[in-house]
């Protein structure tokens, strides 16, 4: 990525503009994705090597297919499709992926639908051996067989083939159930976390339930520490508190659930809007959204024991916040944190801010508008070896298109 590397020092010294009534716009380079038009639901994902890839949901006639790019020295490739189909579960809040979790090993998920309810629905999940080139037929992680929720995916590198973390409704089944603040299926037949390994061969091991209560439609992440992954989730209590928690995988077996902070939020159902988490080594950062005690507020926690213990939240941005959080670390241990704000008529901004161990911040960046709809869906962060990378979904005149940008490290300060 030698080219990009020479992109991003010349642009972190370009002057950035400052619109009224805003923080500065953030100098940045706009990566062209080579979606169509439709296109939405971006995801960002990197391996070990390095390799890092953007996927999205694009139309195909009556169809949707899952395609995805590879970051290259002069911008995004050429784009490959995973997979199509005009029977899959499409949601603002529900997206796809495309991991390069090895080397000689890429992973991708979508949903099914199934017959039952509007939302329900069946993790699928495909390998490939050739980067992408093609893929394996598709298998599900669970086998419960209930026609119900299976979402949220987050998928992880694995000694044995690649990891799943998913939200599992099997226990919700002849429950109702609403993607918004009316959530009424009851705390016995609630959502459940679980986790299972596909092994190279398409086999299935290490299943397991990780919590057996949780907070609906929030999405999952996962992080790699230096001691094994971590999911961040948001939890749900039998008195409808519903805060953000982690369980770490410690040799082969996901621990109880523990609190990343106690915001105390109590609220009658899912607020869609999951957390996010990221590692280096010991360190951990966890980005998420809360509006305890009535007030919105994007939050982030650090650790230094890969997730054994967090320090008191920083409160990042506080008041029309709509959440919809993505994080990463930076190379000198702080954290870039995005979420988006609304800031009136219909539109919403796009921000970015640096923020160290101590609580230290830098000053807050705007890096795009879009609709604060939900058609606007989640903003994704990935920090690269230059720069950091953002993708999300621009609504102009109705028309959803995935964007990408890059930002070079200095340009936070």
């Amino acid at each position: 990525m030698r080219q990009l590397a020479v992109l991003f020092a010349l642009f972190a010294v370009a002057c950035s503009e400052k619109p009224a009534g805003t923080e500065p716009v953030v100098s940045a380079i706009e990566l062209t994705v080579p979606a169509l038009a439709g296109s939405a639901e971006p995801n960002l994902a990197t391996g070990a090597d390095d390799t890092v890839v953007l996927s999205w949901l694009e139309p195909a006639g009556e169809a949707h297919a899952l395609r995805f790019a590879v970051l290259e020295e002069d911008g995004w490739s050429t784009p490959l499709t995973v997979a199509q189909s005009s029977n899959w579960f499409i949601n603002w809040a529900d997206f796809p992926s495309v991991v390069p979790v090895a080397q000689d090993l890429w992973a991708a998920h979508w949903l099914q639908k199934t017959p039952g309810s509007v939302y329900s629905y069946d993790v699928r999940v495909a390998t490939s051996t050739d980067r992408g080139r093609t893929w394996d037929e598709s298998i599900t992680p669970h086998n419960d067989g209930t026609s119900t929720e299976h979402g949220f995916v987050s998928l992880f590198a694995d000694t044995d083939g690649f990891g799943v973390v998913w939200l599992d409704g099997r226990k919700t089944a002849g429950q109702e159930h609403a993607e918004d603040a009316h959530d009424t299926s009851s705390i016995e037949h609630g959502m459940t976390l679980r986790a299972a390994v596909v092994n190279r061969d398409n086999g299935l091991s290490s299943e397991q339930e990780i919590d057996g209560l949780v907070c609906d439609c929030c999405q999952t992440d996962v992080a790699m520490t230096s001691a094994g992954p971590i999911v961040a989730y948001r939890n749900r209590s039998a008195d409808e508190i519903r805060d953000i928690y982690v369980s770490r995988n410690v040799d082969g077996r996901w621990q109880e659930g523990t609190p990343v902070a106690v915001d105390n939020w109590q609220i009658g159902g899912c607020p869609v809007n999951g957390p996010a988490i990221a590692a280096q080594g010991e360190r951990v950062v966890v980005a998420w959204f809360t509006a305890a005690n009535g007030v919105s507020r994007t939050k982030l926690a650090f650790s230094t024991d890969t997730g054994a213990t967090f320090s008191e939240p920083v409160v990042v941005d506080s008041g029309k916040v709509l959440g919809r959080v993505g994080i990463s670390m930076l190379p000198d241990g702080s954290a870039a944190i995005s979420w988006m704000k609304n800031i009136g008529e219909g539109r919403a901004e796009i921000r970015l801010q640096k923020i160290n161990a101590s609580g230290f911040a830098g000053p807050i960046k705007v890096i795009a508008r879009t609709s604060a709809a939900r058609i606007s869906g989640f903003p994704q962060l990935l920090a690269t070896r230059h720069a950091l990378l953002l993708a999300w979904t621009d609504v102009t005149n109705g028309i959803k298109t995935v964007r990408s940008t890059t930002v070079a490290f200095s340009a936070l300060e």
